[in-house]
């Protein structure tokens, strides 16, 4: 049975906020009330406390497994650094409250694209974050969005991996070749097997599609693939 989340948020949040400031404890212990949303509370390093039904029903509960886990384990690994960096200007006081999409992925990595908004929580006797409350709205889920996204199953091979980050760094064949110890046959040989699998016609659309599955990571440089991926 999923334990009532009221007592910690409620102890979290007893301090009003400061005249002509935003009250961030207001709805708080309403949103954990919501059917129509996904709601859970994380600690500032983002490992979830507290979840509600609805939540616990999505992820594949029980609550006990799901509390503890960090919270970006349950989304997609194309959303995980940007997903992240919003956190991380929460946590640094840059902003109260943010609103995006991420691609959540159950316990049978059935993804889906869902609104996601964050608030921080402040503490009863300091400025700094106490708690995040994460509210997912299940009314605006949409799984044929999501489609597209493959799951976090393991693609590619070892050296089908380093060729993938070598076309995304925009490597020709013979430096890759060269660099990975392969003939410029055996390189050809793996990309005309990438653009099978991921089925797309050329080393442009290659690159293109492993971004928007979540194969390549976002906002790294080099490219580099998400070992999730790799088998």
């Amino acid at each position: 049975m999923t334990p009532t989340p009221h007592t910690t948020l409620m102890d979290r949040t007893q301090t009003p906020a400061p005249a002509g400031s935003p009250d961030h404890s207001a709805g708080v212990t309403d949103d954990f009330d919501r059917p129509d949303a996904y709601v859970a509370c994380l600690d500032p390093s983002l490992t979830i406390q507290q979840v509600n039904r609805e939540f616990d029903r999505r992820f594949g509960g029980p609550t006990a497994d799901l509390c503890g886990k960090h919270f970006c384990d349950l989304v997609h690994p194309s959303v995980q650094q940007p997903l992240l960096r919003q956190f991380a200007r929460m946590l640094e006081g840059k902003r109260h409250r943010f609103a995006t999409e991420v691609i959540a992925v159950g316990e049978e990595s059935a993804a889906s694209m869902l609104p996601l908004s964050a608030m921080a929580v402040r503490g009863a006797h300091t400025p700094d974050v106490a708690a995040i409350l994460v509210v997912m709205s299940a009314a605006g889920e949409k799984a044929e969005e999501a489609a597209a996204v493959a799951p976090r199953k393991r693609l590619l091979s070892e050296i089908d991996a380093r060729i993938l980050e070598g076309i995304a760094a925009g490597v020709s064949t013979i430096p890759l070749a060269s660099r990975l110890y392969l003939s410029r046959q055996g390189v050809e040989y793996h990309v005309t097997g990438l653009l099978r699998a991921l089925k797309v016609p050329n080393r442009a659309a290659l690159v293109s599609r492993a971004y928007s599955m979540g194969v390549l990571k976002v906002g790294t440089w080099p490219p580099r693939v998400v070992e999730d991926f790799i088998k």
